[in-house]
């Protein structure tokens, strides 16, 4: 791995696909990089009598999706709030990660969840101007799914249908990889090869799964567990094939002209993080019925027990943004060829984490040498 990355553009398709959300005819509640009407779920109430901060509010984004449970939770428990006091918080959902990103670049949010390859995406495409990434949320929670009676094994999935939630996206990057380290060829940009990359909506994919057009998915949770439910079955953890089983999924950036301004606010809502984590960690099923309870105001409807019960052990919440995998996973789009080489130096900024993990008694993280000069 080079000491420094050269510094460098998305190829043609990829800047494509990652600008713009996933063209899909559904919209999906629960679905990692799909297209939907972004949606805006208020402002919350300051703390009565709570000292403001440097700002009169900050305006949070996050996906409805589990592996933003901490997100979710923090705001259905008005964890975020009670540590910014004063200063109000308001949340926008969103279902797309290049929607968050176009959201952070117009200023009309300032902190998002998001997963790695927006985030990516999004700091090499400004270069280096728009975004850090500050903290940790989640790792794993994602899996192969396939249907038993066409695949029995890993290598049965040579010449089958196998869905990813969008070209470029994080599970299609890594779908990609792990098939070209079994010596299959796949186009990158038709996803036709030796295995057949079907880039198709969340929402979509268990409906394809029940009709028999895709034989299984790589997807993130709950999508996973969803075709569980339908009888498919898991041939693979995406876990098993990272270092100690972690790898991020989801972690948390901020405007780099909001972090410059508003040091204190963001240094609140990551005083939040780490307490809804902790919380997390030791209420799990409260957790687990808090985390749904959200989903369930944003959507009308929760997910069904058994989809949940299945989904949540997979998923680690952690403080920590693994920026070693963030950097392993560029890597991978760029052996995929859709990505060149990107100079990630400085996208992540961790001093406000560790000032607040220190205070908590927490081991500090590192950032892979992907720091602030």
């Amino acid at each position: 791995m080079p000491a420094r990355l050269r510094s460098t553009t998305v190829r043609r398709g990829l800047a494509a696909a990652l600008a713009l959300p996933l063209l899909a005819v559904a919209a999906t509640a629960c679905g990692y990089g799909s297209k939907a009407e972004d949606k805006k779920d208020g402002d919350t109430a300051p703390t009565a009598g709570a000292k403001k901060l440097s700002a009169d509010r900050v305006r949070i984004g996050y996906f409805p999706n589990l592996t933003h449970a901490t997100a979710l939770i923090g705001d259905q428990r008005g964890l975020f709030q009670k540590e910014l006091g004063g200063t109000k918080a308001s949340y926008s959902q969103f279902n797309a990660g290049p929607s968050a990103i176009e959201a952070l670049n117009s200023g009309s949010v300032d902190i998002s969840w998001i997963g790695p390859n927006p985030a990516i995406n999004g700091y090499v495409k400004s270069k280096g101007s728009n975004l850090r990434i500050v903290g940790g949320s989640a790792s794993g929670g994602v899996k192969l799914v396939v249907d038993p009676k066409k695949i029995k094994t890993l290598d049965e999935v040579e010449g089958k249908k196998i869905a990813t939630p969008q070209f470029g996206n994080t599970q299609d990057v890594a779908l990609l990889n792990w098939a070209a380290e079994r010596g299959w060829k796949v186009d990158p940009q038709s996803g036709k090869g030796d295995v057949n990359v079907v880039r198709t909506d969340n929402k979509i994919t268990p409906d394809a799964y029940r009709s028999g057009s895709i034989d299984g998915a790589w997807v993130p949770e709950p999508t996973a567990s969803r075709l569980v439910a339908l009888g498919g079955k898991v041939l693979l953890n995406e876990a098993d094939l990272w270092p100690d089983k972690k790898f991020v999924i989801t972690h948390v950036i901020v405007s780099q002209k909001f972090l410059d301004a508003h040091p204190d606010v963001v240094e609140a809502v990551l005083r939040g993080t780490v307490k809804t984590n902790a919380w997390i960690k030791a209420n799990p099923d409260e957790a687990k019925k808090t985390a749904n309870e959200k989903l369930k105001a944003l959507s009308g409807k929760p997910l069904p027990e058994d989809v949940l019960d299945n989904a949540w052990p997979s998923i680690e919440f952690t403080n920590d943004p693994l920026a070693s995998t963030l950097k392993t996973g560029a890597e991978y789009a760029v052996k995929a060829g859709l990505l060149e080489e990107p100079d990630l130096k400085g996208i992540y900024d961790l001093s406000t984490l560790n000032k607040v993990l220190a205070a908590e008694g927490e081991p500090a993280v590192e950032d892979a040498g992907l720091g602030v000069k």
